[in-house]
């Protein structure tokens, strides 16, 4: 699965990159550009054969080794809660922006949390869910102040 997925992908991204070459006719647009660009939007997306590999439950497989802990229904349901999480931080890092533009300190942060958040190994959760909140939580509080502060 995890060289069929990237298989996949080489229709998004140069020098491939098929369907930037259907689009650039479209858009009047140079193929690389839209190639490079469409290649930054989908990050996220080149990161979830490494969590099928660290999370085979994610894939509906036996061998998670949270399925021993929690069981394979309660693993199923943790891998793809912790997968949507590192998609949605992948694509914050990737764009920039949450509620507000964001720092490069708040994109490292997020960064990391979506990195931990990839694999299983001792406290990657923990510190993943906890940057990821504390982002969250950062970036809520900060819209609330520029809300504030624009009225």
């Amino acid at each position: 699965m995890f060289a069929f997925y990237y298989g996949i992908l080489a229709d998004l991204s140069p020098p491939v990159a098929l369907a930037a070459l259907a689009a650039a006719p479209i858009a009047k647009e140079n193929p690389d550009r839209i190639g490079w660009e469409a290649m930054r939007v989908a990050l996220a997306g080149y990161v979830i054969p490494f969590i099928f590999v660290y999370s085979p439950a994610l894939m509906l497989q036996a061998g998670d080794p949270m399925a021993i802990k929690l069981g394979f229904y309660a693993a199923v349901a943790l891998a793809t809660f912790k997968a949507l999480v590192a998609i949605g931080l992948f694509g914050i890092v990737t764009i920039g922006f949450l509620f507000t533009r964001l720092t490069w300190l708040e994109a490292a942060a997020a960064l990391v949390a979506a990195l931990c958040l990839l694999g299983d190994f001792a406290f990657s959760d923990t510190i993943g869910f906890a940057l990821a909140a504390a982002v969250l939580l950062w970036q809520w509080r900060q819209r609330s102040r520029n809300a504030v502060a624009a009225a």
